[in-house]
């Protein structure tokens, strides 16, 4: 007996442009984990408990908003590409140094790098919503949590009302 093939005929197939804009957020999102947890291993200093369980509680966050995005890309039929040289080679952002390196510079590079992820998604948006709500959907609650995370470690070194970014009052 002949076994019959089935094709499925998808309801949303990506475009090109999308597949793009997804793969930075996955590169920067992998390497947001990556680099968190050379800086969890490193850091050293005052405060270092609680940053290192806190730096934990970003690269687990990283991780899953990760393995997300992947599934939802392949559930459009695009083929993620999380492999160390396609991060190497695509992220957005700087490398994190090697060796210990002290809770200060570690918040402010931490920081850094959690806002370098969100100005990813916030530059890729529009076009993402527009071709995918549901995909711009997931990039909500990754920036809602990516930026709380921002101001929860940058707060770590900043004077009150002496230092940027200085709140907004009404």
């Amino acid at each position: 007996m002949a076994t019959t093939r089935r094709i499925a005929d998808p309801s949303f197939r990506a475009s090109e442009a999308l597949a793009n804009d997804l793969q930075r957020v996955h590169v920067d999102l992998i390497d947001l984990h990556l680099q968190g947890k050379q800086a969890h291993w490193n850091v050293v200093g005052t405060n270092f408990r609680d940053l290192h369980l806190q730096l934990d509680e970003i690269i687990e966050a990283a991780r899953l908003f990760s393995d997300d995005l992947a599934e939802r890309m392949r559930a459009i039929y695009i083929t993620p590409d999380g492999r160390a040289a396609a991060v190497a080679e695509q992220s957005s952002l700087p490398p994190f140094p090697e060796g210990e390196v002290d809770t200060t510079e570690t918040v402010d590079m931490v920081t850094e790098r959690l806002y370098a992820v969100c100005r990813t998604i916030r530059e890729v948006h529009d076009a993402v919503d527009e071709a995918d709500p549901t995909t711009a959907d997931l990039f909500h609650g990754f920036l809602e949590k990516l930026e709380q995370f921002a101001w929860m470690v940058g707060a770590e070194n900043r004077v009150a009302n002496k230092t940027e970014p200085t709140p907004i009052h009404e």
